[in-house]
């Protein structure tokens, strides 16, 4: 399949927004299209009102000399912000690569922040294009410090699992009284990082977590110095999960792949469930799987392209760098 056409250099940029389960991201080809301000066009396309709309930018490029991969990938949050890696995002990464003719290979090997990751695509759409694939996540970090956050009288080598939160730990989250109680929270939470920062706690009823509140002071902790990203987990059967996601960056999402694969790490670990997870997701659904210590966590999901179209550099909004 031929690659999308050049348009006049300083005048436009190509894309194509494209969704993993409605986690969203508009799509760059670095090759044709260099950004010299990835952060300053990520907050410009995310904007759903003089934007694209997304929940961030991802730029497809040219490996970095003396990797071996096919393309790279590189992830900014809608806020500008830089992340180590998207599950859901490196799907469409290879229906990007695969349908525009940058790379056929099988597995597609993308270089993250996280490191080389292998995507096995599949075709199924109508007209012959990938549809879904299982990404190799890596193994998950459990080490404090590497995931990383500090929690007073825990050791920075020791993995948080199921740690008991103190009494009051929410109460500064400004959440209605009575809203843990609501939805039946588990007052213990599981740090798991897959590249990037993931911190799991478990309900009853997820659907009354009020998450516009609690996610972004649990992101926002002194106790994550990067940030964090927060799920909640209700458990539906050994191998079932329905769970909400804040993505730190981004606020609440449709889903995150990497939460995902959190999650599956963090229930077979605590053994609440069983690999290999079906997790449902605002979005849609994800498949997990996990055989136990360093093993890599696989994940796989659909990927979907909604339409191109071309950025005019010229509506940019003023102050924001181009």
């Amino acid at each position: 399949m031929s690659r999308l056409p050049e348009r006049p250099s300083g005048a436009s940029i190509n894309f194509a927004k494209m969704h993993g389960l409605g986690n969203d991201y508009v799509y760059v080809d670095g090759s044709q299209h260099p950004v010299a301000d990835a952060p300053a066009l990520a907050r410009w396309v995310s904007d759903r009102h003089v934007g694209v709309g997304s929940d961030g930018l991802i730029m497809v490029e040219p490996v970095s000399p003396g990797v071996d991969a096919d393309v790279r990938m590189r992830m900014f949050n809608a806020d500008g912000s830089e992340g180590m890696m998207c599950g859901n995002g490196i799907r469409c990464v290879a229906k990007f690569a695969v349908d525009r003719g940058i790379s056929a290979s099988q597995p597609l090997r993308v270089e993250t922040r996280r490191g080389v990751l292998s995507v096995h695509w599949r075709r199924g759409g109508h007209d012959g294009t990938v549809s879904e694939a299982t990404v190799d996540m890596g193994s998950p970090i459990l080490a404090l410090a590497r995931v990383p956050a500090a929690i007073p009288g825990v050791s920075p080598a020791s993995a948080v699992t199921d740690f008991a939160l103190p009494d009051g730990f929410w109460k500064q989250s400004g959440a209605a009284e009575g809203w843990e109680a609501a939805c039946g929270l588990d007052p213990r939470m599981t740090l798991v990082s897959m590249g990037n920062p993931h911190a799991v706690l478990w309900c009853a009823d997820v659907a009354r977590v009020p998450l516009a509140v609690v996610g972004p002071f649990a992101e926002r902790h002194p106790w994550f110095p990067e940030r964090m990203n927060v799920h909640f987990v209700q458990v539906l059967g050994p191998g079932e999960v329905r769970m909400r996601t804040w993505e730190r960056g981004s606020g609440a999402t449709q889903a995150c792949g990497t939460g995902a694969s959190a999650v599956c790490v963090a229930g077979v670990l605590t053994g609440r469930t069983r690999s290999p997870l079906l997790a449902h997701l605002p979005g849609g659904d994800l498949v997990l799987e996990w055989s136990g210590g360093e093993a890599s966590v696989r994940m796989t999901g659909p990927a979907v392209e909604v339409f191109q179209g071309a950025l005019d550099l010229g509506a940019q909004p003023v102050g924001q760098a181009r």
